[in-house]
Protein backbone atom coordinates (compact mmCIF):
# COMPACT_ATOMS: atom_id res chain seq x y z
CA UNK A 1 0.00 0.00 0.00
CA UNK A 2 2.68 2.52 1.01
CA UNK A 3 4.82 1.69 -2.02
CA UNK A 4 1.81 2.26 -4.28
CA UNK A 5 1.24 5.61 -2.55
CA UNK A 6 4.90 6.43 -3.10
CA UNK A 7 4.60 5.78 -6.85
CA UNK A 8 1.42 7.88 -6.99
CA UNK A 9 3.24 10.79 -5.34
CA UNK A 10 6.25 10.29 -7.61
CA UNK A 11 4.06 10.51 -10.70
CA UNK A 12 2.14 13.56 -9.43
CA UNK A 13 5.31 15.49 -8.59
CA UNK A 14 7.33 14.28 -11.58
CA UNK A 15 5.77 16.76 -14.00
CA UNK A 16 6.91 19.72 -11.90
CA UNK A 17 10.22 18.48 -10.58
CA UNK A 18 11.54 15.97 -13.16
CA UNK A 19 12.16 13.27 -10.55
CA UNK A 20 12.43 10.31 -12.93
CA UNK A 21 12.60 9.64 -16.65
CA UNK A 22 10.73 6.36 -16.14
CA UNK A 23 7.01 7.00 -16.60
CA UNK A 24 5.68 3.53 -17.44
CA UNK A 25 4.02 1.97 -14.36
CA UNK A 26 5.48 -1.52 -14.90
CA UNK A 27 8.95 -0.10 -15.39
CA UNK A 28 8.60 2.01 -12.24
CA UNK A 29 7.80 -1.13 -10.26
CA UNK A 30 10.75 -3.10 -11.66
CA UNK A 31 13.37 -0.37 -12.12
CA UNK A 32 12.55 1.62 -8.99
CA UNK A 33 10.80 -0.47 -6.35
CA UNK A 34 12.05 -4.00 -7.02
CA UNK A 35 15.54 -2.76 -7.88
CA UNK A 36 15.67 -0.85 -4.57
CA UNK A 37 14.38 -3.81 -2.57
CA UNK A 38 16.83 -6.26 -4.18
CA UNK A 39 19.47 -5.14 -1.66
CA UNK A 40 17.29 -5.94 1.37
CA UNK A 41 19.31 -9.00 2.41
CA UNK A 42 22.41 -6.80 2.78
CA UNK A 43 20.81 -4.14 4.98
CA UNK A 44 21.47 -4.25 8.70
CA UNK A 45 18.56 -3.11 10.85
CA UNK A 46 20.30 -0.07 12.37
CA UNK A 47 20.70 3.11 10.39
CA UNK A 48 21.22 3.87 6.72
CA UNK A 49 22.35 7.00 4.88
CA UNK A 50 21.12 7.15 1.27
CA UNK A 51 23.54 9.48 -0.55
CA UNK A 52 22.30 11.33 -3.64
CA UNK A 53 18.90 9.79 -3.06
CA UNK A 54 17.14 11.79 -5.79
CA UNK A 55 13.52 10.66 -5.71
CA UNK A 56 14.20 8.58 -2.60
CA UNK A 57 15.60 5.47 -4.21
CA UNK A 58 16.50 3.12 -2.63
CA UNK A 59 15.84 4.82 0.73
CA UNK A 60 12.03 5.13 0.66
CA UNK A 61 11.30 1.51 -0.34
CA UNK A 62 13.82 0.27 2.26
CA UNK A 63 12.26 2.49 4.96
CA UNK A 64 8.85 1.00 4.16
CA UNK A 65 10.23 -2.55 4.24
CA UNK A 66 12.21 -2.02 7.46
CA UNK A 67 10.17 0.17 9.84
CA UNK A 68 12.86 -0.13 12.56
CA UNK A 69 15.60 1.08 10.23
CA UNK A 70 16.40 4.79 10.53
CA UNK A 71 16.87 6.05 6.97
CA UNK A 72 18.47 9.40 6.23
CA UNK A 73 17.93 10.69 2.70
CA UNK A 74 20.66 13.10 1.54
CA UNK A 75 20.36 15.16 -1.65
CA UNK A 76 21.61 18.56 -2.79
CA UNK A 77 18.57 19.33 -4.97
CA UNK A 78 16.01 21.33 -2.99
CA UNK A 79 13.13 20.31 -5.28
CA UNK A 80 13.88 16.66 -4.61
CA UNK A 81 14.19 17.15 -0.86
CA UNK A 82 10.87 19.03 -0.90
CA UNK A 83 9.30 16.03 -2.62
CA UNK A 84 10.87 13.65 -0.11
CA UNK A 85 9.57 15.70 2.81
CA UNK A 86 6.08 15.37 1.33
CA UNK A 87 6.55 11.60 0.87
CA UNK A 88 7.69 11.28 4.50
CA UNK A 89 4.56 13.13 5.69
CA UNK A 90 2.05 11.41 3.38
CA UNK A 91 3.37 7.90 4.04
CA UNK A 92 3.84 8.64 7.76
CA UNK A 93 7.43 7.41 7.68
CA UNK A 94 8.66 8.25 11.16
CA UNK A 95 11.88 6.37 10.45
CA UNK A 96 12.90 8.76 7.64
CA UNK A 97 14.83 12.02 7.86
CA UNK A 98 15.38 14.26 4.81
CA UNK A 99 18.66 16.18 4.58
CA UNK A 100 19.28 18.94 2.03
CA UNK A 101 23.06 19.22 1.53
CA UNK A 102 25.89 18.39 -0.82
CA UNK A 103 27.63 15.16 0.14
CA UNK A 104 31.00 16.93 0.29
CA UNK A 105 29.64 19.55 2.70
CA UNK A 106 27.70 17.20 4.98
CA UNK A 107 30.07 16.40 7.82
CA UNK A 108 27.67 16.28 10.77
CA UNK A 109 28.27 12.63 11.57
CA UNK A 110 29.28 9.17 10.37
CA UNK A 111 27.11 6.16 9.58
CA UNK A 112 27.42 2.38 9.84
CA UNK A 113 25.84 1.96 6.41
CA UNK A 114 25.96 4.31 3.44
CA UNK A 115 24.10 3.33 0.28
CA UNK A 116 23.99 4.93 -3.15
CA UNK A 117 22.43 4.18 -6.49
CA UNK A 118 23.69 5.84 -9.70
CA UNK A 119 25.49 8.50 -7.68
CA UNK A 120 29.05 8.66 -8.99
CA UNK A 121 31.50 6.67 -11.13
CA UNK A 122 32.91 3.84 -9.04
CA UNK A 123 36.55 5.05 -8.75
CA UNK A 124 35.31 8.43 -7.45
CA UNK A 125 32.62 7.06 -5.17
CA UNK A 126 34.42 6.01 -2.00
CA UNK A 127 36.58 9.16 -1.82
CA UNK A 128 33.37 11.26 -2.03
CA UNK A 129 31.60 9.43 0.79
CA UNK A 130 34.43 8.09 2.99
CA UNK A 131 33.99 10.91 5.52
CA UNK A 132 30.42 9.69 6.13
CA UNK A 133 31.29 6.07 6.94
CA UNK A 134 32.14 4.91 10.46
CA UNK A 135 35.45 3.11 10.97
CA UNK A 136 33.81 -0.33 10.87
CA UNK A 137 31.08 0.85 8.50
CA UNK A 138 30.17 -0.22 4.99
CA UNK A 139 29.47 1.37 1.65
CA UNK A 140 26.75 -0.35 -0.38
CA UNK A 141 27.01 0.78 -3.99
CA UNK A 142 24.21 -0.30 -6.32
CA UNK A 143 25.63 -0.94 -9.79
CA UNK A 144 24.44 -2.04 -13.18
CA UNK A 145 27.28 -4.01 -14.69
CA UNK A 146 29.78 -5.70 -12.42
CA UNK A 147 32.93 -3.57 -12.35
CA UNK A 148 36.02 -4.91 -14.06
CA UNK A 149 38.41 -6.55 -11.65
CA UNK A 150 39.65 -3.65 -9.57
CA UNK A 151 42.04 -3.80 -6.68
CA UNK A 152 40.47 -2.67 -3.38
CA UNK A 153 43.06 0.09 -2.96
CA UNK A 154 42.09 1.52 -6.37
CA UNK A 155 38.62 2.05 -4.91
CA UNK A 156 39.89 3.37 -1.56
CA UNK A 157 38.54 0.29 0.21
CA UNK A 158 40.30 -2.24 2.41
CA UNK A 159 38.01 -4.99 1.15
CA UNK A 160 35.01 -5.26 -1.10
CA UNK A 161 32.64 -7.90 -2.40
CA UNK A 162 30.50 -7.81 -5.52
CA UNK A 163 27.11 -9.51 -5.28
CA UNK A 164 24.90 -10.26 -8.26
CA UNK A 165 21.31 -9.17 -7.59
CA UNK A 166 18.21 -10.86 -8.90
CA UNK A 167 15.60 -8.22 -9.68
CA UNK A 168 12.23 -9.68 -10.73
CA UNK A 169 10.88 -8.34 -14.04
CA UNK A 170 14.26 -6.80 -14.91
CA UNK A 171 16.47 -8.20 -17.66
CA UNK A 172 19.39 -5.83 -17.11
CA UNK A 173 22.10 -7.00 -14.75
CA UNK A 174 22.32 -5.48 -11.29
CA UNK A 175 25.10 -5.77 -8.75
CA UNK A 176 25.87 -4.56 -5.26
CA UNK A 177 29.36 -3.67 -4.13
CA UNK A 178 29.80 -3.91 -0.36
CA UNK A 179 33.02 -2.14 0.64
CA UNK A 180 34.73 -1.44 3.92
CA UNK A 181 37.17 1.40 4.48
CA UNK A 182 40.95 1.27 4.74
Amino acid sequence: MRLTQYLDLLNRWNGKFNLTAIKDAKEQVSKHLLDSLAVAAFIEDTELLDVGTGAGLPGIPLAVLFPNLNVLLLDSNSKKTRFLTEVKAQLKLDNVQVLHARVEAFRDRRFEQVICRAFSPLPELLPKVAHLIEQQGRLLAMLGQSPEHAEPDQLGASTYEIHSLNVPQLEESRHLMVASLN
